[in-house]
Formats: C-alpha cells, sequence, structure tokens
C-alpha cells in the first residue's frame, strides 16, 4: 500500500460555511481517515465553541485550519481541485463518482497538492466556484433524496481517498509538470483580455465564452510548460493586434 504520506497533500475547501458545527464534524470526520489540511472560505463563524465541540478531539485540525477571503486563496498551489457536488451542470467539467474521484485525485496527489471543494450548506457551489476546478465529484445517493449533510459528505470522500490508497499501485505517475493552479487562472485572464482586444470577444456580451473555455482547458490538465507556450501566443498576437 502507498504511504498515507500521500493524504498530505489533500485539501478539504469548504467554501462559506454557515454553520460551525459542519467545521468541527469535517475536521473530525477528516482525522479519522487522516487527512489534516483543512481550508474555510468565509466561513460564518470561526472560531467557535461549537466548531471545537463537534471536533471530538481533532483540534490540531482546527488549530491549523487556513481561513481565506477567497477560493482563489484556498486554492493557490493546487493543480488539481475537484467540485464535490450533487447538481447536474450545464457544461459540466470531467465527472467521477465519489470512488473514481478519490482515486483520481490520489493519483495526482503524489506529485503536487490537490484539493476537494464543498460549497455552503444551503446552496453547495457556484457555477463559478464549479469553475476553478477541473473535475466534479457526485456522491451517488437516492434520487428521490440526495441531500447530504456537509460534513456526512466529507466523511465519504475522506473514506473513498483512504480506500483508494491500495489502488495506486496500478497507476503510472502522473507526466510533466504540472500547472498550478494560480497559472491557469492567469491564463484565463490573458485569454480573455487578449479575445476582447482583438474583437473576437464583446464583454457586454460574452455568453459563455469563459467558461467553454475553461471546461476545454480543464479536460487538457494543463502542464506548467504548456500554460508558457499558450500564453507566449497570447502575447504575440497582443503586439500584433496593437501595431496594426
Amino acid at each position: 500500500m502507498n504511504s498515507p504520506c500521500t493524504l498530505d497533500k489533500v485539501r478539504v475547501v469548504l467554501s462559506h460555511p454557515s454553520h460551525p458545527g459542519n467545521i468541527g464534524a469535517t475536521a473530525r470526520a477528516m482525522k479519522t481517515m487522516g487527512l489534516s489540511s483543512l481550508y474555510l472560505v468565509n466561513p460564518k463563524s470561526f472560531p467557535d465553541k461549537e466548531a471545537e465541540a463537534r471536533a471530538a478531539g481533532a483540534w490540531d485540525i482546527l488549530n491549523n485550519t487556513r481561513v481565506c477571503a477567497s477560493l482563489d486563496q484556498a486554492l493557490d498551489g493546487t493543480a488539481l481541485a475537484a467540485a464535490i457536488t450533487a447538481r447536474p451542470r450545464d457544461l459540466s467539467h470531467e465527472v467521477f463518482d465519489a470512488r473514481q474521484g478519490a482515486l483520481e485525485m490520489l493519483h495526482h496527489a503524489r506529485q503536487y497538492p490537490v484539493a476537494l471543494v464543498f460549497g455552503t450548506e444551503m446552496s453547495g457551489l457556484t457555477t463559478a466556484e464549479v469553475g476553478k476546478c477541473q473535475v466534479v465529484v457526485h456522491i451517488p445517493a437516492n434520487p428521490d433524496y440526495s441531500s447530504l449533510n456537509l460534513a456526512s459528505a466529507v466523511q465519504i470522500m475522506a473514506y473513498e481517498l483512504r480506500m483508494a490508497l491500495s489502488g495506486l499501485e496500478s497507476l503510472p505517475p502522473a507526466a510533466g509538470v504540472a500547472a498550478e493552479f494560480n497559472d491557469v487562472e492567469s491564463l484565463y485572464s490573458h485569454l480573455e483580455r487578449v479575445a476582447i482586444g482583438c474583437d473576437f470577444l464583446d464583454p457586454q456580451e460574452p455568453k459563455r465564452f469563459m467558461r467553454r473555455m475553461r471546461r476545454l482547458f480543464a479536460r487538457a490538465r494543463l502542464e506548467k510548460e504548456e500554460v508558457k507556450i499558450l500564453r507566449g501566443v497570447l502575447s504575440a498576437l497582443e503586439k500584433w493586434v496593437q501595431s496594426h
């Protein structure tokens, strides 16, 4: 079996959690399965006594939790992020079930940090938040009642990650050096700027151009060198547009 240290590269990201009890229960769920890296994006209340009570001994995880102002900040340094969502999405990224998704995440976590992103309790992840991720993971459930408590969803994914450790031996190491989150986000900003500059994209009526581009490049799983090449092409196009 692969070393559980692979799990050290897996971040659990809770976006805008509203109930501190769920934060504590998430910490407990993580610790039982060997996960330790918890990130919170704009929590309604944290630190909080209820979170400490529900953590039931997983206080080390709470004490080391990173509170972020944005999802971009929480994903900084990662090279693969999975949106955990039950809702079907228009223009969706590649979709895995929980078991497949756990194996996919750990396959990449052998080389660089990855993240599981969970949305707020009432409405889940927004379309924009899903767009920041490269894959979608869903937990198969009763279609007539598919709503899972936030901490319960984290527990299921943490368990699947633990079980996936034994399946890593059959997978070859990921090839190349993956592009990090900030590099890819900079590429998207550059692409949008150039598309507007050459009159390909109307900023007043962008439609779904950037969502489609995000889906395209998410499937490609860009490497660092590929991002450099694409940005070089965009820079050359910018110069050409400016000179004509």
